[in-house]
């Protein structure tokens, strides 16, 4: 896998791990079992993200660099689109 596909890995890998946090925490206050809930994103979002970073590091550590620094991008992009929303639980 190349560099460039490892960083857009990341970037997807980020922005569903933060993308799935925002819906958790949003759903938190209307579900019947928020402890359930809580558990299954955590280790639902945990094992995804880091089968996606095996995958998109095939080995190399210089993917692995890339994966991390498109996941903190997709953190970022996550972030601005809540801001821009007005949906940022404050």
């Amino acid at each position: 896998m190349s560099v460039a596909l490892a960083l857009i890995a990341g970037v997807v890998l980020g922005v569903l791990f933060y993308g799935g946090l925002w819906l958790t925490i949003k759903r938190l206050t209307t579900t019947r079992h928020p402890v359930l809930l809580t558990l299954f994103s955590f280790w639902g979002r945990t094992v995804g993200t880091i089968a996606g970073f095996l995958l998109a590091m095939n080995g190399q550590w210089q993917n692995a660099l890339m994966c991390l620094a498109g996941f903190v991008i997709g953190r970022l992009v996550v972030s601005v689109l809540l801001r821009t929303k007005g949906n940022v639980c404050t």
